[in-house]
């Protein structure tokens, strides 16, 4: 095969899994609202189950779903069989998953979910098969060829299972009013988490802040810039409120005398400030469009803490 033929593949392959996501998202309808609705009021959990490739994209589903807010778990078929059905409760929705719908390793699952009352939610090519047929809520996937020539392979099948459910999961999500806040909790590491992280999370609190007070003379202004090592300092006036801020910039502008002038006649007023709830690469994004390394953090115009760049960049808001 060629370079061009394996391309030409690739472009078929991709335009026919386009194609068939295009005929789900056209044949949506109240039986998505409906599952939407019978996960967002479940007490319990969203249980994810099936076989070969249909149970990889179930547990691809559950910490979808489990990261967006809504408590779900994967339970493989087999070990249902085995004890596992012990992992789902009566207050559970058992979403099952199969393109065929004939998976004979789901019988046990459709039994125990009919015979206690739990919602059963079935992702299926096939409305007359089993599962479809002993489904509380179905979810039809459309009759769509798989990907591949001559070999029926899980494909488009499977595509369309994962999209299917991040359009559950994304649904339910905006369904419970679900914040990136929230969604920081469940993301406190890597490189997601960091950009979630607010400035509060961040920033160096009151004992690290350089503040002088608009009296100060220079020569002890200097001192604290010195001291606090953030190559700025902060002018506070007697309400507690950040009047100024002086920098190198204002520093040099004030060269002449300088030892001899007090900080309110060398500081710029009205410093840019950012509040502790802003999310961290908001703050970055700032920094970067006013041109400044360092940002006081104030509430209700009191300082309460201080962001260097450095900060963002060792937290990994990049």
């Amino acid at each position: 095969m060629t370079a061009f033929d394996a391309i030409s593949v690739g472009r078929r392959v991709l335009a026919s899994e386009a194609q068939a996501l295009g005929l789900m998202a056209d044949g949506l309808g109240e039986a998505f609202a409906a599952a939407v609705e019978t996960i967002f009021t479940a007490k319990g959990r969203v249980v994810l189950t099936g076989v070969g490739k249909s149970g990889h994209v179930g547990r691809k589903i559950a910490a979808t779903l489990a990261s967006t807010g809504t408590p779900a778990m994967f339970v493989h078929a087999n070990e249902a069989s085995h004890g596992d059905l012990g992992m789902i409760g009566v207050d559970d929705v058992v979403l099952a998953l199969s393109k065929s719908g004939e998976v004979k390793e789901l019988t046990d699952v459709i039994h125990y979910a009919k015979r206690f009352g739990v919602p059963l939610l079935a992702m299926t090519a096939s409305a007359g098969s089993a599962l479809g047929k002993a489904a509380d809520i179905l979810l039809l996937l459309p009759d769509a060829p798989e990907a591949t020539d001559g070999v029926n392979a899980p494909t488009t099948s499977t595509t369309l299972q994962i999209a299917l459910g991040d359009a559950l999961a994304v649904a339910v999500l905006e369904r419970r009013g679900f914040t990136a806040d929230d969604f920081r909790i469940y993301h406190p590491g890597g490189k997601l988490g960091a950009m979630l992280r607010t400035v509060a999370d961040i920033m160096h609190g009151a004992a690290d802040l350089p503040l002088v007070g608009p009296q100060t003379i220079m020569s002890q202004a200097l001192l604290v810039m010195t001291e606090k090592r953030f190559g700025c300092v902060g002018v506070q006036d007697q309400t507690g409120q950040l009047s100024g801020l002086i920098t190198d910039g204002d520093l040099r502008r004030h060269m002449d005398g300088l030892l001899g002038l007090t900080a309110g006649q060398v500081m710029t007023a009205k410093p840019r400030t950012v509040g502790p709830q802003m999310l961290a690469a908001e703050a970055l994004r700032l920094m970067n469009e006013w041109r400044i390394t360092v940002l006081f953090v104030v509430e209700v115009g009191k300082p309460v803490g201080i962001l260097h760049i450095h900060d963002l960049l060792r937290a990994g808001v990049v």
